[in-house]
């Protein structure tokens, strides 16, 4: 450890993994297999000494253009004519922002766009399976004053906000999994991620000078070892854990996801010291976090929780067709939200009975398992598969935002 290395105080890493259990696994496991269940000590400290960084380049833009004479209206419709036309398109266009397009548009030779395309291709046959899996998912984490305070704060996954805020999200995962989006100059995913990158400096910035903000404790607002976190999140955890549903995702399909997530976050601005390239080392990661959790959100984590379900529930005055379809909505997702929160984590908030709703995954398994050794086995199939998913996803999208269009900007006020 260096002079300059630093951990956030309620990121309690180093005083986790001397605990007796946490010691005595990492022995075992070591013992069993020569592996270690951490990251090594380097990796572990360039993981901390990211959290307390942001992303230089966007934030230079923002700062320049959304933040200067220009202002964010007009900065907005500088950069949807860069994305649409080219940089050059631009008059006058400031240096802050001719080097946010010029690390934009150069694809990093480390790139291999087969791998790419391939894992974009799992997430388009996941279909709306993958929002579920991420929404759940997700839930988890808002335990972390980290995570939950500047959602809080910002205000678009909490209460009455949280469904379109998740649409939202669910038009960038549908966005940068067509095919050949994350590639093709000029695309929607490309588009999509760039907005993304630009609303999260936003957000950085409003939350990190906030008075309920402390450095200290928590680092940066969407830190890039965050951001690193919901890369790992779209590709390892729902790889392996979607088995448990019948979707069967192989050791090269996650190995393909992991590529494919490492160039969306490049995209979206991530540039942490230690990237894991594998799913172990992924693993590793996450088991870092686990140990390091703090429990420490109170009241905005139970907001951030307890909406997500929510949100999904029949709306008043809705009849007929709709309602139903948002009671199955708000049914699936809360047993989702069961089966991915920990027991132990669900049991502190006040979450939506699953029972007999439980019941459906299991019935469906079956189903879906056959769906995918079909795919697997008779030629022709993952691609009628696919295209079926893909339609499925878009028609629960737009179902679901009744029109509206996706925006992608929190350059409003903070809710408090």
């Amino acid at each position: 450890m260096t002079a300059s290395d630093r951990t956030p105080t309620a990121f309690p890493y180093w005083e986790g993994i001397q605990k007796p259990g946490i010691a005595r696994a990492r022995t075992i496991v070591k013992r069993l297999t020569g592996a270690d269940i951490f990251p090594t000590t380097e990796q572990a400290q360039q993981f901390c000494n990211d959290l307390f960084t942001g992303d230089p380049v966007a934030e230079r833009f923002v700062d320049e253009v959304y933040r200067g004479e220009t202002g964010a209206k007009t900065g907005r419709a500088m950069l949807e004519t860069a994305l649409t036309h080219g940089i050059d398109a631009v008059p006058d266009a400031p240096e802050s922002m001719r080097a946010l397009f010029e690390e934009f548009e150069t694809v990093p030779d480390w790139v291999d766009p087969a791998l790419v395309e391939q894992g974009a291709a799992i997430w388009r046959r996941w279909g709306t399976m993958l929002f579920s899996f991420a929404g759940a998912e997700t839930l988890e984490i808002y335990t972390e004053s980290a995570v939950a305070t500047p959602l809080s704060l910002a205000g678009g996954y909490a209460g009455d906000n949280a469904l379109r805020r998740f649409l939202e999200t669910c038009r960038f995962w549908i966005d940068v999994s067509q095919p050949g989006a994350l590639l093709q100059p000029g695309s929607a995913g490309r588009a999509t991620a760039l907005k993304v990158r630009v609303m999260h400096v936003s957000v950085r910035s409003r939350v990190a000078n906030h008075p309920e903000w402390d450095t200290s404790k928590w680092g940066l607002p969407i830190s890039q070892s965050y951001m690193l976190l919901t890369l790992i999140a779209g590709s390892v955890t729902p790889g392996l854990a979607l088995w448990t549903l019948g979707y069967h995702t192989t050791p090269s399909e996650i190995r393909a996801l992991i590529h494919f997530q490492k160039y969306m976050g490049h995209l979206l601005g991530v540039r942490t010291t230690w990237y894991p390239e594998t799913a172990t080392d992924s693993l590793r990661a996450l088991a870092m976090t686990i140990v390091s959790r703090s429990y420490d959100s109170g009241k905005h984590g139970s907001e951030l929780i307890e909406s997500y379900p929510k949100a999904f529930a029949p709306r008043d005055g809705h009849r007929g067709l709709t309602r139903l379809r948002e009671a199955y909505n708000f049914r699936i997702n809360s047993v989702y939200a069961a089966m991915f929160m920990a027991p132990g984590t669900r049991r502190k908030y006040r979450m939506p009975g699953v029972i007999p709703w439980l019941f459906i995954p299991v019935l469906r398994l079956p189903l879906i398992t056959a769906m995918e050794l079909i795919r697997r086995c008779v030629p022709g199939t993952g691609a009628i598969v696919e295209k079926v998913m893909v339609k499925h996803r878009e028609n629960w999208y737009q179902a679901q935002m009744k029109g509206r269009e996706a925006e992608f900007d929190a350059s409003g006020a903070l809710r408090r």
